[in-house]
């Protein structure tokens, strides 16, 4: 899809069946596991190190446990070491399953579960590690660090939660800062879609995920766009927010803003940043019911088919809804009106903005029986959201819902714009 970190990527577009079948050929079957295991397994005494400093939060003193193993024997860095990811509360079942392939593929303190170990820590704890023992003479680790690569086992949220995670070495100054490829294992997978990686997960999944690791070896690396996204609303008392987002102590709004409704003396603030989709309205309204299901009920979500069947008839049942603002990196689905739009990319500093009229609308598209509603171009967005007698509306950032509280008199605003960093991807065709 892309030929180097420079190049843009386009919009993939695949069914979910023809990406599984494609992911579950007898490619995967045919590789050698021991081979594979040989190029991606990263040397013992470093991954005991990563191991280590993330259990104890001490970088320092597990670099110095394990460095003097380097000299002890002979040391050879993977041609392509991969860390991976999983979400083992995505896509039903196959999580916990997932998980115990890939330590199987390539040993055990090289999966990581998200819900033991966070990302931030990982990258705070394990690369701190890693960069420490090099900064000791270790170029085995040296070499390891330069040439890390990391998979994702999730849907959209758990990919921007890996990506944002990441981000922190740019700020850090810790270059380079690892590509990330992904396994789809969510309900709507978009951001694997876009970077062919297939948007649903492979029946044949045993054998499939012989091949996602294999081509996480040699996949190009291309640039994706990040967007910061400030919310900032009367003060309403404490918020649920996902963690993608965070509250920020102190804001005011900007002097410039022409608001037509009364400012309140005390605001609530709170930011993040998305890679691939921002929706105000009835999707989000239907991300945060089914999240709400999955978790109460949880035997109604045992698979990315009866994720999509629980999305679709919450859609249904929102028919009439209010109209659907939502902001996308790059567009996922098929839009109508294109004319006297430029060709979106991924890294070309403008997000497209798009909607869907009604439930049934949101439906159809989904199974590319009619086009969303092509609105426009941007490289920065503000909405003004006016409460009125809607006590509450519905917002998403890359598949994390919540629900946003609104006041009566006063107005909360959304300010989006480009972040001044770029992610790395991983492209997977």
């Amino acid at each position: 899809m892309v030929d180097d970190s420079s190049s843009s990527t386009r919009v993939a577009a695949r069914s979910s069946l023809v990406d599984s079948l494609r992911a579950c050929g007898i490619s995967g079957i045919r590789i050698d596991k021991q081979e594979l295991k040989r190029r991606i397994l990263i040397p013992e005494h470093l991954r005991l190190g990563i191991r280590d400093a993330i259990r104890s939060k001490d970088p320092d003193a597990a670099a110095e446990r394990h460095r003097r193993r380097c000299g002890e024997e002979k040391c050879e860095p993977a041609e392509a070491p991969v860390v991976v990811f999983v979400n083992s509360k995505s896509g039903g079942r196959h999580g916990p399953a997932l998980k115990e392939r890939l330590q199987e593929l390539m040993g055990e303190e090289q999966v990581f579960d998200l819900s033991l170990v966070k990302p931030p820590e990982f990258v705070e704890f394990g690369l701190g590690c890693l960069e420490i023992m090099a900064s000791c003479g270790d170029q085995c680790a040296k070499v390891t660090r330069e040439k890390l690569r990391i998979m994702v086992a999730g849907g959209d949220g758990t990919a921007g939660w890996i990506l944002g995670s990441l981000a922190e070495l740019c700020v850090q100054h810790r270059e380079p800062v690892p590509p990330t490829g992904i396994i789809p294992l969510g309900t709507g997978n978009d951001l694997s879609r876009s970077f062919g990686w297939g948007g649903s997960f492979p029946f044949a999944w045993r054998a499939a995920i012989k091949k996602y690791l294999s081509k996480a070896i040699s996949a190009p690396v291309c640039r994706l766009d990040s967007w910061q996204v400030v919310v900032t609303m009367p003060d309403v008392g404490k918020v649920e927010l996902p963690y993608c987002l965070q509250p920020v102590k102190e804001q005011t709004l900007d002097q410039d803003l022409d608001v037509n409704e009364k400012i309140p003396q005390t605001l609530t603030c709170y930011e993040g940043v998305f890679y691939n989709y921002f929706s105000i309205g009835m999707d989000a309204q239907v991300a945060y019911g089914f999240h709400h299901l999955r978790n109460k009920r949880p035997y109604l979500a045992q698979g990315p088919i009866s994720n999509k069947v629980c999305c679709l008839r919450e859609m249904v049942e929102q028919g009439r809804s209010r109209f659907l603002f939502c902001i996308r990196e790059k567009p996922g689905m098929q839009m109508s009106d294109t004319k006297g739009f430029v060709e979106a990319h991924v890294d070309d500093g403008v997000i497209e903005i798009f909607g869907l009229k009604q439930g049934w609308h949101a439906s159809f598209v989904l199974v590319d029986l009619i086009t969303a509603k092509h609105i426009a171009q941007a490289a920065a967005i503000r909405f003004e959201i006016r409460g009125g007698d809607w006590k509450q509306s519905y917002m998403q950032m890359d598949g994390e819902p919540w629900k946003q509280q609104n006041d009566k008199e006063c107005s909360t605003f959304v300010e989006i714009k480009r972040s001044p960093f770029q992610s790395f991807m991983l492209s997977g065709e």
